[in-house]
Formats: C-alpha cells, structure tokens, sequence
C-alpha cells in the first residue's frame, strides 16, 4: 500500500514538473517541447513529427496577440460604416474601433447612433463621446440657451450695471437687453466742464470762442475715420498705377518684336529682291521657322526648285516636284507604305540620332505634321547644319533623301 501511494506521489510530481518545463504542454514525437510562438507571431506548421514553425504577421493586416503553439495569424478587423479607428491594428494587436465623431454606440440598438443635440434653453453637461451621448441640462440660475447645440454650455446672463436700464430680463432662451441712458455723444472728458456749467451755456449760450471750439470738436473726431478710409482708396489707385505699368511694358516689348520681324522681313527681300516669297513659304515661316520660297527662272532655263531655309544654317535646294516628296519619304517605312503621324518611321529614327529623347519625340507626335515641326525645332540649335542632317539620313539607310538634298551657297538666307 505504501509502495502505491509512493508511486502515484511521483507520477503526480513528474507532471507538475513537466508543465513548469514546458509551458506549451506538448511535445514532439521525440518528446521535446513544443515552442510557442510569439504575440505578433503566428503558427504556419504545427508541433508533432517535427518542431513548431512560427512566422511574423504582416503589420496593418494580420496580427497574434497571445503565446500560443497552435494559433495562426488572425486577419485585423476593418473599421465599417460609421466607425473611426481608434488603435490601429499592429502585428501583435488588433485594430479598435468605436463610433465616429457626432455618433456613439447604443448598448439599447446594439449599433451607432447620432448623438443628441441639446434643445433652446438647454446646455450641454457632458458632450457626446463614441462610449456616450449627449447629457443636457437645463439652463437656470441666471444661464441660458439661444441655440440648439451639442458643445456648448449654458452662457451666464449679462447684468446691467448703474446707470444702465435692463430692457428685457434674461430668459432660460435669452439674454437680457441693456439700455445706456446717456446718450451717445455725452461722455465726458476730465477737462469737461461740470452739468452745471453746460445747463448754463445751453440756456445762455455765449458768443465767439465757444461756438467755434464746440463746432471744432466733431472735426477732430472725424479725422481717424476718414484716414482709415482713405487707405484703401490709395491702395486701389496704387494697384491701378502698377497694373497701367505693366500693361505699358507688354505692348511695349510685343511692339518693339513686331518691329524686328517686319525689319528682318525686310532686309530678307532687299537682299535678293528677285524673289517673292509665295504665300507657303510664309505659311512656313510662320508655323515652323522654315520657309519655301519658289524661285521665277527665265524662260529656257531649269525647272523651278523650292529651298528651304533652316535658321542659322545654309539652304536646302529641292526641286519643286520633290519638295513634298521630302516629308513624304520620311514618314514611309522600310516597306514602302505610308504609316500614320502617330506610328513609328523613320522620322523618329531621325530624331533620335538629332539628340531628341522620347519625350521630345512623343510631342512631336502630336502635331499635325510632326516632321516638319521635327525640323523646326532642330534647326533653332546651334548645332544645326546641312552636314548632321545628312549624316543623320545616312545612319538610317535613307541616302535617297540625303541625296536630294543639296547645298547652294548664293540661295543662303537668315530666316
């Protein structure tokens, strides 16, 4: 019997001492003890065969509060309608949420409810919070309430003070009315002189010094007003001053380069006055920077040719039949077909080579004729010439419009 109760005594303290060993109580099939994971950490493969696998919990969206080696990673509760959060969910602690602002949750509904707006003649004692409502109280005790409200308090009553006449009293909705009984313009200096003197001076009123001090008076009074209305008149007239000078200065520099162009058009025809610049080639000249003059010949020379002319940099010599020809191999394909202004050809193989970047190229797109805008903004640089234009071409195996292209030194103009 001893030897019975001996062992049980054992048996009971070997569990006891195994669960202060192994907080888990579980073990392994090999009989270690299982691991817990962390708060923050969540069990992926669990204790048996082999040991626990623990993993952290994504921040903002799952979490695990407890020590544990069988849970999982628990999903952050979202915050629904008519809820703000209030902690927000961390991978060890999920998110909490109450009611938001003007609502507060009714343990009557089970839900989230407006809170309570104070009626007139009543304040507010305790304002609306997500764990309560409103709690008003009646306004007494010389307090009241002109307003439904759910911040604000009952005010105190105004007291009329001597030798102020109290017109209407206060009211738990109202306030009470004061009357000043002087009148607006008696308050007194201390170099007034005392009632008596001005009851005689109103009975007997004296003649010269008197009257015109007394008419100097609402003067001088009215001389602060009328400065401080008078600031903004001055700044308005400033403003309009300012707003004339700049408005001159534009027309001013829009003038002087209307001037230069006409000038510069001018110098351009009185240097080779044999020709007339055709109305295409202004329409150019206007859009692009590039213009096309057509040349008259004489009777029995060559066809006419058109040249175009790129600023600071010499003249393109095309014949008249190829001139449209230029812009139209260009935007053809190595097939042979045409493709359209906003398809990839060789023009955009052109640019490239020019030092245009993608973004340049993706503008250039957009216009209607994105070639002859290319040429435009490419000959305004200073790197501009007949030379890198042509070896350009010839980079992109189109040698038959580099070919078309010639230099004549006596049609050199500055467009």
């Amino acid at each position: 019997m001893f030897s019975v109760i001996l062992l049980f005594l054992l048996g009971v303290g070997d569990v006891l001492s195994t669960r202060e060993t192994c907080p888990s109580g579980a073990f392994t099939t090999k009989g270690e003890c299982c691991q817990q994971c962390q708060p923050g950490e969540g069990m992926v493969q669990p204790c048996g065969k082999h040991q626990t696998v623990c993993e952290p919990c994504l921040d903002s969206e799952t979490f695990s509060e407890n020590f544990s080696h069988t849970e999982k990673c628990q999903t952050c509760t979202p915050c629904s309608k008519l809820m703000r959060m209030l902690t927000p969910c961390t991978d060890s602690n999920d998110a909490i949420c109450v009611c938001d602002y003007s609502f507060f949750f009714s343990s009557v509904t089970g839900r989230c409810e407006a809170c309570t707006v104070c009626p007139v003649g009543q304040g507010v004692l305790m304002r609306c919070n997500y764990d309560r409502d409103t709690i008003c109280e009646e306004c007494i005790d010389d307090t009241f309430s002109d307003q439904e409200t759910s911040f604000d308090p009952c005010l105190p009553c105004i007291v009329c003070e001597q030798p102020d006449i109290e017109l209407k009293s206060c009211t738990s909705v109202s306030d009470a009315i004061c009357q000043d009984v002087d009148p607006p313009n008696s308050s007194s200096s201390p170099t007034s002189p005392p009632p008596s003197d001005v009851s005689y001076t109103d009975r007997f009123p004296p003649d010269g010094p008197t009257e015109s001090v007394t008419t100097a008076d609402p003067g001088l009074k009215k001389l602060p007003g009328l400065s401080d209305n008078l600031i903004p008149i001055y700044t308005s007239i400033l403003a309009a001053v300012l707003l004339g000078l700049v408005a001159f200065i534009i027309f001013k520099r829009w003038n002087s380069c209307k001037q230069n162009k006409h000038g510069a058009n001018n110098r351009a025809c009185s240097a080779n006055p044999s020709q007339t610049p055709s109305p295409e080639g202004e329409k150019l000249h206007s859009d692009s920077g590039i213009s096309v003059d057509i040349q008259s010949l004489q009777e029995g020379q060559g066809p006419p040719h058109a040249v175009v002319k790129i600023d600071g940099g010499s003249a393109l010599s095309l014949p008249l039949h190829t001139r449209e020809e230029v812009e139209k191999l260009l935007n053809r394909t190595c097939g042979g077909e045409e493709s359209g202004a906003n398809e990839d050809s060789d023009w955009c193989s052109l640019a490239g080579l020019l030092g245009y970047k993608e973004e340049h190229i993706a503008n250039f797109k957009q216009e209607e004729r994105p070639i002859q805008a290319l040429l435009c903004h490419w000959a305004n640089q200073d790197s501009a010439s007949i030379d890198t234009l042509c070896t350009a071409l010839k980079k992109i195996n189109r040698e038959d419009v580099a070919q078309g292209i010639t230099v004549k030194p006596t049609a050199t103009s500055a467009v």
